[in-house]
C-alpha cells in the first residue's frame, strides 16, 4: 500500500507542477494550457480515496501540496505557486469529503460530483489569487478553464471506471496495527 501512496503523490506533484507551468501560456483570451492538465489531479485524488480511504487520500494531498508548491515556485512564479497551493489544498480536501460522502452510490457519482463541485471552487480561488489586478483576462480564463474542467471531469470517468475494476475499494477498515484517529486500541 505504501508504494501506491508514493505513486499517487508522485503523480499529483507531476500533474500540479505541469499545470502551474502550463497556465502561464494562454491559448487565447478564454483558455490557458493549464486547463487541460490540472483536472487530472481530481482523478488522482478520487482514485486515492477509493483505494486508501479519506485519511490516506488527505496524506496524498498534503504531500502533493508541499512538493508541488515548492516545484511550482521554480517552474512558474511565486504568485502562481501560492494561488495554486491555496486552491489545491482547499479544493482537494473538499473533493475527498464529497467523494467519501457519495462513495456508496453508483460508481460514477462520487468522482463526477466531487470533481465538478471542487473544480468550481478551485477555479474561483486560483484565478482570483493568481491573476486579479494583473490586467490579464483572468475572468474569461476562469470561465474557459471551468468549462474545460467540466469536460475533463466527464472524460476522467473513463479511466476511473476502468481503474476501479483493478483497485480494491477501501472498506473503512484500518490496516493491521493502525488505529483510526481518536480511537483507542481494545
Amino acid at each position: 500500500m505504501r508504494s501506491g501512496v508514493l505513486i499517487a503523490v508522485a503523480a499529483m506533484v507531476f500533474v500540479v507542477a505541469l499545470a502551474n507551468y502550463a497556465v502561464q501560456f494562454p491559448l487565447n483570451d478564454w483558455l490557458t494550457w493549464g486547463a487541460f492538465t490540472y483536472p487530472v489531479a481530481f482523478l488522482i485524488t478520487d482514485l486515492s480515496n477509493r483505494a486508501f480511504g479519506p485519511a490516506r487520500a488527505r496524506r496524498v494531498v498534503y504531500a502533493g501540496f508541499v512538493l508541488a508548491v515548492a516545484l511550482s515556485i521554480w517552474l512558474a512564479t511565486p504568485r502562481i505557486a501560492v494561488a495554486s497551493g491555496v486552491a489545491f489544498l482547499a479544493t482537494q480536501l473538499w473533493d475527498i469529503a464529497i467523494f467519501n460522502r457519495l462513495r456508496h452510490q453508483d460508481w460514477w457519482r462520487a468522482p463526477l460530483a466531487s470533481s465538478v463541485l471542487a473544480s468550481a471552487l478551485d477555479t474561483a480561488i486560483f484565478f482570483s489569487v493568481a491573476f486579479a489586478g494583473t490586467g490579464l483576462p483572468w475572468t474569461t480564463w476562469a470561465i474557459g478553464d471551468y468549462a474545460v474542467k467540466l469536460g475533463v471531469a466527464a472524460v476522467m470517468l473513463i479511466p476511473f471506471g476502468a481503474l476501479r475494476l483493478w483497485i480494491r475499494p477501501w472498506t473503512g477498515q484500518q490496516p493491521t496495527g493502525q488505529q483510526p484517529a481518536g480511537q483507542q486500541q481494545s
